[in-house]
C-alpha cells in the first residue's frame, strides 16, 4: 500500500489538500442507469469550473466513459473547438487465474492508476462496471463523493432495498447497499472519513405520480436506515443520447453552437440548468468553500 499522501482509500480531505484528489465515485450494479452519462456531465462540469480532472474506467469491456471522452477528443480536432479534456485512464481485470492473485493483481492496477493521476488532477471520477467485481468494491471504499444513479422506478430501487410489494415498506437492505455499507467501514477503519453516498434520481417522468410518490417515501425511508442522501438527477431527454457521438455535454452546446450548428432550444438551456442543479446537489466539499 503507498503512503497515506498517494493512498486512494486515504484521498478524501478536498481538492488538492496534501496533494490528494478528491474522489467520485459512480457505480451501481445495474445498467441502463445513465452512470457514463452522469459522470461525463459531472467531469466537464468541473473542467470549465478550471479544476484538472482525471478519470478512471474500471469497466474495461465496454468502457462507455473513455469511449464518450475518446469521441469528445476526436469532435474537437474535427470541428477545430477547444474543449476542455481530463486525463483518463482504464483500468482491466486481472486475467491471472488464482482469486487470491488476481485480486492483488488489481488492487496494484488501481493504486498505480490513482498515483498516475494523483500529482497531476484536483479531482479523479471513477466509473464502475454495472456489476460485482473486486475494482468496484476497491473504488467504492477509495469514494469520498458516492454517486448511484437509478431510474425512478421499483426495479432499480431493488439495487438499493427489498420491498414489499403490497405495503411498499422497506424489509431490509439489498446486496449492493450491503456492499456499501461494508465499503463505508473499511474506509472508517483506513483512515476515520466517512463516504457521503448520493442517490440520483434520474429520468424522472412527469407521469405516473402514485409510483413516483411511492419512490419517494422508500428513498425517505433509507435515508434514515442506510444514510443515502437522494436528489434529483438527469431527466429522460433525447439530447442525452444525441450527446455520446460528439462527445459532448450539455456544458458545451453553448460554445459548440448548438447541436450540428442549430443553436440552444429551450429544452437545451433547461437540461444544462439541471445539470447544474445536479452539481450543487452533490455538494461537494471544494466547491462549497470557494462558494464561501
Amino acid at each position: 500500500m503507498p503512503d497515506n499522501k498517494a493512498n486512494p482509500e486515504t484521498a478524501g480531505n478536498g481538492t488538492g489538500e496534501m496533494g490528494r484528489p478528491y474522489l467520485i465515485v459512480l457505480g451501481n450494479e445495474k445498467g441502463g442507469s445513465g452512470k457514463s452519462t452522469t459522470a461525463m456531465h459531472i467531469v466537464v462540469s468541473l473542467l470549465r469550473e478550471g479544476r484538472r480532472v482525471g478519470t478512471i474506467d474500471l469497466d474495461a469491456r465496454q468502457k462507455s466513459l473513455t469511449r464518450y471522452i475518446e469521441n469528445r477528443r476526436a469532435y474537437a480536432e474535427k470541428k477545430g473547438l477547444d474543449l476542455p479534456h481530463p486525463t483518463e485512464l482504464v483500468v482491466p481485470k486481472s486475467e491471472l487465474r488464482s482469486a487470491d492473485e488476481a485480486e492483488a493483481d488489481e488492487k496494484q492496477r488501481f493504486e498505480e492508476a490513482y498515483l498516475n493521476l494523483a500529482d497531476k488532477v484536483d479531482v479523479v471520477v471513477i466509473d464502475c462496471p454495472g456489476s460485482d467485481t473486486f475494482l468496484s468494491r476497491l473504488a467504492h471504499t477509495a469514494a469520498d463523493t458516492l454517486v448511484t444513479p437509478v431510474n425512478d422506478s421499483f426495479v432499480d430501487l431493488d439495487l438499493l432495498a427489498r420491498v414489499n410489494a403490497s405495503s411498499h415498506k422497506v424489509e431490509g437492505p439489498s446486496l449492493y447497499a450491503e456492499m456499501v455499507w461494508k465499503a463505508r467501514q473499511r474506509r472508517a477503519m483506513a483512515d476515520g472519513s466517512s463516504i457521503d453516498w448520493v442517490v440520483l434520481r434520474n429520468r424522472v417522468g412527469a407521469l405516473h405520480a402514485k409510483n413516483k410518490e411511492r419512490v419517494e417515501r422508500v428513498l425517505n425511508e433509507l435515508t434514515k436506515r442506510i444514510g443515502i442522501r437522494h436528489v434529483p438527477g438527469l431527466g429522460e431527454r433525447v439530447i442525452y443520447r444525441e450527446l455520446f457521438l460528439r462527445g459532448l455535454t450539455l456544458m458545451d452546446l453553448k460554445e459548440a453552437g448548438g447541436l450540428d450548428g442549430k443553436g440552444l432550444s429551450m429544452s437545451h438551456v433547461a437540461a444544462r440548468q439541471e445539470v447544474r442543479k445536479l452539481m450543487d446537489a452533490l455538494n461537494l466539499p471544494f466547491r462549497k468553500t470557494e462558494e464561501a
